[in-house]
């Protein structure tokens, strides 16, 4: 995954936002000054420059956060890690924010926070709305993220879906904590494949105009391959029509009669090159790969995935960027002729085996393409790369790592995240699927049937290199077995609450709320507090690691520590003083939730 860099200090942060979204920042800080007085007065070499580790505690009887850092530093400073831990807490600075520090076990240093610091994170989540929880730790650091790339050979099935939520939040996350980023789409529009597909539109084309021919085993088969010949046809009428027996003399048997289905449809792509001409099979191609690249793109808006750059694949050839890449390996001397193919030595950047980039035929193979891709976005000026592939492409991440390297560049700026497939169930029973045959269930159908909402919800439930089963009935479900639901609930709860608040003719006086905040002395109202300041740190972590299940998690647990809440207590009380700050308390809870769903890009309802 992602590694977690260090963390940089932003100065520009308001006071009171810095104390909340940055206290786990302002205890290293006091460890560093720490560590410092220690050095200045040799009790620890100078020359330490440690890797401060600040943790949440799990159990509030160890107080709020954690470090390790005595233990990291007892072997290198030579001394018993518990005598050091109290030599640090010794030099520790005054915090008004700290009300006690530990020692615990072998030389932990646990800190216990002020209770009122945890409640100024109510004032800060009402003051800073929308924008709690953004961050600039990420330094606008210029970072392109590549997902779902499909083929433009048919519509986007739920396979894709998990990608696509998955990349998007992985955006969404990174913007909130302050990096520059952009999403890509790698338009594959050249190559095969797309071949596969035209012959296959031509195909159904003259097939729509009543021509007697039989359709490829090897060929798309999906409905939409005829809606897209049906719209040739009445656009073009007859202009791409010839006889079958032209068509079909000479070419190698299919399948099914014994031939190879492979051989049979190069042979079709052939002939029809050959019978339409550079012209007209070029408008057969651009039919098909326009109709389902709009639909691929319509399909994402609607589902909430954006993308900035929409990225050709034939303009790397136009633009002579293959040309570019080979040449510069070529002067590199990471390229080799053998029996007419040039081939990478990526063996010596530690790939298994050297790879064919130009193909005895002159023909670059899609891995030059790749190469030359990757090229441009160095070029384009991203520090960091990071492309979203399905869990299939595991064997390719290699041989991408590999010509990264021999192109001159840190293979450590490019990361790829593999995304394991999305299984299907309905009723109990797995929804069996088949791109090429055309028997799989769309994207498209899978919101119609459960919504966008638990779509997103749902494919992010997981890390994404784990298998998934995505339960349509429970993704329906109104209940709280249903995360989404659940969540979501509990937003409209809080405004049911305010909306009952004004009925009974009272009003929410936030200031009032936030002057007496330490009314909220219940367990409950402890609990739901300390939550909430955990959130900015949590989108943080989500964003560097790329891992927005932890944000699902998060807000299951919030959602969950609201209801007891709720079930436990009211919240429209006679005592104005009470009332107002419980109110400010469920309002801070209705904020981070609907940020946190919103980062998800799941609605927050006000009302279930």
């Amino acid at each position: 995954m992602i590694p977690i860099p260090r963390r940089k200090r932003v100065k520009s942060r308001s006071c009171l936002h810095k104390v909340i979204t940055t206290l786990k920042d302002s205890i290293e800080d006091l460890i560093s000054q720490a560590v410092n007085s220690l050095q200045q007065q040799d009790v620890l070499e100078s020359t330490l420059t440690p890797n401060i580790q600040v943790t949440r505690t799990r159990d509030a009887a160890h107080g709020d956060f954690a470090s390790n850092i005595a233990l990291m530093l007892a072997k290198p400073a030579g001394k018993n890690p518990r005598e050091l831990a109290q030599a640090l807490i010794d030099a520790l600075p005054q915090s008004d924010h700290v009300t006690k520090v530990e020692i615990a076990g072998p030389g932990f240093i646990n800190f216990f926070i002020h209770q009122q610091t945890v409640l100024d994170v109510i004032r800060t989540i009402l003051d800073r709305g929308d924008r709690f929880g953004i961050s600039e730790v990420g330094k606008g650091e210029k970072v392109q993220i590549e997902f779902v790339s499909a083929n433009p050979t048919g519509p986007l099935h739920v396979g894709h879906g998990r990608g696509a939520a998955y990349g998007a939040t992985v955006a969404s996350l990174m913007r909130a904590a302050g990096f520059d980023v952009d999403c890509e789409y790698y338009v594959n529009d050249a190559g095969r494949q797309m071949n596969i597909l035209a012959a296959s539109v031509w195909l159904r084309y003259l097939q729509h105009l009543d021509a007697d021919i039989p359709f490829p085993v090897n060929g798309y088969k999906g409905d939409y391959i005829r809606d897209i010949a049906a719209e040739l046809a009445d656009k073009y009428g007859y202009a791409f029509m010839h006889d079958t027996r032209h068509i079909m003399d000479g070419i190698p048997a299919d399948e099914p009669d014994g031939g190879d289905k492979e051989a049979h449809i190069d042979a079709l792509i052939d002939r029809a090159k050959s019978l339409l001409g550079d012209n007209d099979y070029r408008l057969v191609f651009e039919a098909g790969l326009d109709a389902i690249l709009a639909d691929i793109s319509e399909d994402l808006e609607e589902f909430g995935v954006h993308y900035d750059v929409w990225y050709s694949e034939q303009t790397l050839a136009e633009r002579k960027l293959i040309d570019k890449a080979v040449n510069q390996l070529k002067d590199a001397g990471h390229i080799y002729e053998d029996k007419g193919a040039l081939w990478f030595r990526s063996t010596d950047f530690g790939d298994e085996k050297d790879r064919v980039i130009i193909r005895d035929n002159g023909q670059a193979t899609y891995f030059a393409s790749d190469i030359a891709y990757h090229m441009d976005k160095f070029d384009r000026g991203f520090q960091r790369v990071i492309n979203i592939w399905g869990a299939d492409h595991h064997g390719y991440v290699p041989r991408v790592k590999a010509a990264i390297n021999a192109l001159g560049e840190d293979e450590n700026k490019l990361e790829i995240l593999l995304v394991q497939f999305a299984n299907l169930y309905r009723s109990g029973e797995r929804v069996q699927m088949s791109t090429r045959s055309g028997s799989f269930v769309t994207l498209r159908e899978l919101r119609e049937e459960v919504g966008n909402d638990a779509a997103r919800f749902f494919y992010v439930m997981r890390k994404c290199e784990q298998h998934m089963d995505f339960d349509l009935d429970l993704a329906k479900s109104q209940s709280n077995d249903n995360p989404v639901y659940y969540i979501q609930y509990a937003h409209a709860r809080v405004c049911s609450v305010l909306r009952q608040l004004e009925e009974k003719g009272h009003a929410h006086d936030i200031e009032a709320g936030n002057n007496n905040l330490e009314c909220l002395t219940e367990s409950h109202e402890t609990e739901l507090t300390t939550m909430l300041a955990k959130y900015p740190e949590l989108v943080e972590k989500a964003a560097i690691n790329a891992e927005p299940h932890t944000l699902v998690h998060y807000l299951r647990e919030l959602a969950n520590l609201f209801h007891t809440y709720y079930n436990a207590h009211q919240f429209i009380v006679e005592d104005e003083t009470v009332r107002n700050a419980r109110l400010n308390l469920i309002s801070a809870a209705r904020q981070v939730i609907h940020n946190g769903l919103n980062l998800l890009g799941v609605s927050a309802p006000e009302s279930m």
